[in-house]
């Protein structure tokens, strides 16, 4: 019966999309002075043997030509359609185009119709002729097959279980929603790490190991230098430090779009992988994406539509003083944003669909659009919301391309943290976490690693990964790209100034100071003094630096490991002794929940753990934080929702009586749903 309804939709959607297209044509054919449609006869007629054409020929143009339209970024395949188009009006009588340009211009004419009109009125992404293609080009590369299900894990970075539950409720997560009330997922809370960001929260969930990374970026005293997960060389090196070479995908599976790769043989896009040289013909992996004519038109069209949402939003937030809210900019914050919500998006769904159809074992792929939007906008406003419904979308999308599989398939979404909203410490008091911690100081050097565009990583991975590869056309990349190279990888924006003055300060003398934020996690380090500095130490040093640390209205406790009491946390009315469990006053981890010691007492077993750390108020009247970075949502260290992502598990599988603890902990969930599916492999890692 459920085929005989794939197959009615199938035959229903042809047919809307065909007087969809017929539409089109007589409205292009009114508005473009060179293009003549003669009546709705002529335009369905024209409707029809494009796509048929398309059907037939687009397949084998790709197949032949991919490296040149992923190199081209689709624009071949745009001459390729203007082309096809203007062959048509060669063949059907009423219908008249001019020259081969304006074939160009309407099949983008076309392209803008048709995803307006799909999008408003919710009409499946995917051609039944694309499905088709996908799955013959997966056969030709080897289908595993099996009755084992696979398992595609889909992360929705940043989004927080409370968040996702009002999302569930309000309509904002419909696939999510029908998948729990039919009962075929339960939603489980668990809780990360004190750096509550993905560096930490993937190395644990796809390495099964975070030790030794405090926060995003901090530095490190046995090399002398900042160590960044937004540094392309930093993120490979941990990766190398922490893999065991049986990570969560290590047994055939495939990364894509994450931070880390899990150990998976297939990679794309992925920021730990990308400087690793390629085999085969460039954009072999995209072919998913470009097997569809119209994939790259389609969006541009939403990109373009994104740039004027995030516009109008900005507008918005101004025109009605919506606070907390931070500057975004006209350039080149709206692009960057696009290329996580829109282009990246895009591709990625069309590599999981391919794996899907490829039937491999186990997938892994993270949707950063609501993290980036919910850092810039806030977490829980309209426009971050509406990104979360079209990730939601495509989860529908990717399931029912795996009714086309060759093995079952289970779908598990997760997040790796949350995020916590608040006016930035900067704007809550006029000074920033450096400024003030510099003058307290007095220092005469201080590094201070700028704020990061997550956006800007992943462009500058993809960048990477498309130069890596093999033949001419790779090579036209690497000479694009041959000035904004730092240590053989593309950096692209304020970034590449970043690495570029680390490695003109290679060799020189070390800073006196080194400030560095995570979110709402501050992390000082005193690089010149070796080893960890004790609490005697600093105070020697600097008399007025933790006293007024601990003061500030804006810091919820300072941590310093004391040569006499070991580790301590130092509030404003209170002391807490880690090692002991004494407290003296009001205990300063107290607003931060019952695990607030075991976190803070398991960064300072790492062999990197800052000098200091400090981390913000906590306010749990209004649910915010001070972020040390110019961030409306942030999420690093301890406090609000930003500490409580979500799991959504599969029915019959195995759920913990107890909130699992740290991503390690729920890397060995995973492992253990795998095992009892009948993956070999996981069994030695399962909780």
């Amino acid at each position: 019966m459920r085929r005989v309804f794939a197959g009615r939709r199938v035959i229903g959607r042809v047919l809307v999309v065909w007087l969809l297209t017929g539409a089109a044509l007589q409205i292009l054919g009114w508005i473009l002075p060179a293009v003549e449609v003669g009546g709705w006869r002529s335009a369905l007629a024209a409707a029809a043997l494009i796509g048929i054409l398309n059907a037939l020929l687009w397949p084998l143009f790709v197949r032949f030509a991919l490296p040149v339209t992923v190199l081209t970024l689709g624009f071949a395949g745009l001459v390729v359609n203007g082309l096809l188009v203007w062959g048509v009006s060669e063949l059907v009588d009423g219908f008249v185009i001019d020259s081969f340009w304006w074939g160009i211009a309407l099949t983008v004419g076309l392209t803008v119709i048709n995803t307006a009109t799909t999008s408003l009125l919710a009409i499946d992404d995917d051609d039944f002729y694309y499905r088709n293609v996908v799955r013959r080009q997966a056969r030709r590369r080897g289908v595993e097959s099996s009755d084992v299900p696979a398992v595609v894990f889909l992360e929705i970075d940043g989004l927080a279980y409370d968040v996702l539950r009002r999302a569930i409720r309000d309509g904002n997560a419909p696939t999510i929603a029908r998948w729990l009330r039919d009962g075929s997922h339960h939603l489980v809370e668990w809780e990360c790490d004190w750096s509550s960001q993905t560096g930490a929260a993937q190395t644990g969930l796809l390495l099964g190991s975070n030790e030794n990374i405090p926060a995003f970026r901090w530095w490190d005293k046995e090399r002398g230098a900042p160590v960044s997960s937004s540094a392309l060389r930093d993120v490979m090196a941990i990766e190398q430090e922490l893999s065991t070479g049986a990570g969560l995908l290590h047994a055939g599976g495939a990364s894509r779009a994450n931070m880390y790769s899990g150990d998976a043989p297939h990679s794309l896009l992925t920021i730990s992988t990308v400087m690793k040289r390629r085999e085969g013909r460039i954009g072999e992996d995209y072919f998913a994406y470009f097997a569809n004519p119209y994939s790259i038109f389609r969006t541009i069209v939403l990109g373009i539509a994104d740039v004027v949402s995030e516009l109008w939003g900005q507008t918005q937030q101004r025109r009605l003083d919506i606070r907390p809210r931070v500057h975004r900019g006209w350039f080149p914050y709206p692009l960057m944003r696009t290329w996580m919500v829109v282009v990246q998006r895009d591709l990625q769904v069309s590599s999981v669909i391919g794996d899907v159809y490829a039937g491999r074992p186990v997938v892994y792929t993270t949707f950063s659009g609501y993290d980036e939007m919910a850092h810039h906008a806030g977490i829980e406003r309209f426009e971050t919301l509406k990104v979360l419904r079209r990730i939601d979308r495509e989860f529908a999308r990717l399931e029912r391309a795996a009714d086309g599989a060759p093995r079952p398939v289970r779908f598990v979404v997760l997040s790796d943290h949350g995020q916590t909203q608040g006016e930035t410490f900067l704007q809550r008091y006029g000074v920033s976490l450096e400024q003030l911690v510099a003058g307290l100081c007095e220092a005469e050097s201080v590094e201070a690693e700028q704020q990061g565009d997550e956006g800007l990583v992943y462009l500058s991975a993809s960048l990477t990964e498309a130069a890596q590869a093999p033949g001419a056309l790779a090579g036209g990349v690497r000479a694009a790209t041959k000035g904004k190279r730092v240590d053989g990888a593309v950096v692209v924006g304020r970034e590449r100034e970043t690495q570029e003055e680390r490695a003109k300060d290679d060799g020189k003398a070390l800073p006196e100071l080194s400030i560095m934020a995570s979110g709402c996690l501050g992390l000082i380090s005193f690089p010149r003094i070796a080893g960890r500095a004790t609490l005697e130490e600093i105070s020697a040093r600097y008399p007025r630096l933790v006293p007024a640390l601990r003061e500030h209205e804006g810091i919820g406790f300072v941590f310093v490991r004391s040569e006499a009491d070991g580790p301590v946390v130092l509030g404003r009315n209170g002391v807490r002794y880690l090692d002991s469990g004494r407290v003296e006053g009001d205990d300063p981890l107290a607003p931060f929940g019952e695990t607030a010691a075991y976190h803070v007492g398991r960064t300072d077993g790492f062999r990197n753990c800052p000098d200091i750390m400090v981390n913000s108020t906590y306010w749990p009247e209004t649910g915010e934080v001070a972020a040390f970075e110019e961030l409306c949502g942030s999420h690093g260290g301890l406090g609000g929702t930003q500490m409580f992502p979500f799991v959504l598990v599969p029915s019959g599988l195995p759920l913990p009586e107890e909130r699992v603890v740290g991503p390690g902990n729920l890397h060995r969930w995973l492992c253990r749903w795998l095992a009892e599916l009948g993956h070999d492999g996981y069994g030695g890692h399962a909780a």
